[in-house]
């Protein structure tokens, strides 16, 4: 301890500089973990937090109390994640190289700029949007090929995977590709160089070297996201959709369901019970396949 607190006055500078952050880490971070109780008590507003009822694992039997419910919104939630994640990347991955290897850089400049400007459109917004191109009398889609097919009803439920993975392609591809642009701005152009000099092609370049470069990264994104597997967008799935109940046999997950359980029955132990289970979930399967990476290569691993 004596050590600690000499080596702190040491660089107390160091640690003054990094202080506003460790308490904003601390105060957002830690101290709502505190929260956690609640999935072990039943909320009581007039009691508090502390003096809530307990009531054990109740509130998690909410979650499998229906079973067949369950295994639906659990399967949607992986079918998603498997989804959004495996087309993500590659859509980050390959708008990324293309911006890159634009001539003219003033053009990228403008069209990532352009890319990115849907992150900052919020869902609800979106599912008006959405709603103009599928809506059964007024869409767009309907109104062009003449149609009249019902997008919102139990015979459009097949589309909606398709429907929203595009919607969140289109948000989040343009934003997703600014990390991995950073690190093609980070390689080396003398390899570049090299390689034409070689008579190495444009495709054979980027096979060879950028791809390589960008492995890294990539492992990074996939561990970080592994930790969310049982969390879903719940803007997409809950407004995007409508929260429309003929379609949750394809668009309902854990998110949504514990927001709809939490509108209807107001008991805040079942959204606490939810998170720590998708985060326990999460937590093991990040350290897993962490573990599998560390295996394989270790310099890709996060730790």
């Amino acid at each position: 301890m004596k050590e600690f607190l000499r080596n702190t006055w040491k660089h107390r500078a160091h640690v003054v500089m990094a202080l506003p952050a460790f308490l904003v880490l601390l105060f957002i971070m830690y101290v709502p973990m505190v929260g956690l109780v609640l999935a072990f008590k039943k909320y009581d507003y007039s009691a508090g937090l502390f003096a809530s009822p307990w009531v054990g694992l109740e509130n998690f039997k909410f979650l499998i109390a229906s079973r067949g419910e369950f295994f639906t919104m659990t399967k949607n939630t992986l079918m998603y994640y498997v989804i959004f994640t495996a087309v993500g990347t590659l859509l980050n991955v390959t708008v990324a190289i293309a911006i890159d290897q634009l001539a003219f850089k003033r053009m990228a400049k403008t069209m990532q700029t352009l890319m990115i400007i849907p992150v900052f459109i919020s869902y609800a917004a979106v599912q008006f949007i959405v709603f103009a191109f599928l809506d059964r009398n007024t869409g767009m889609i309907n109104n062009v090929f003449g149609t009249n097919f019902r997008f919102y009803t139990k015979s459009g439920i097949g589309y909606w995977p398709l429907i929203l993975t595009i919607v969140k392609v289109w948000k989040d591809t343009g934003y997703g590709s600014v990390l991995y642009m950073s690190v093609l701005s980070g390689i080396d152009t003398s390899l570049y160089e090299a390689a034409d000099i070689d008579g190495a092609n444009k495709w054979q370049q980027i096979q060879h070297i950028t791809l390589p470069s960008l492995i890294p990264m990539v492992t990074v994104m996939l561990l970080l996201s592994v930790g969310n597997v049982m969390h879903s967008d719940t803007g997409l799935f809950y407004q995007v959709t409508r929260n429309i109940g003929q379609l949750y046999d394809k668009t309902e997950v854990i998110d949504s369901y514990v927001l709809n359980s939490i509108l209807n029955s107001g008991n805040f132990g079942y959204t606490a019970a939810a998170s720590l289970f998708q985060s326990v979930v999460g937590l093991l399967l990040m350290l897993f396949a962490n573990f599998m990476v560390r295996k394989i290569e270790p310099e890709n691993a996060l730790f």
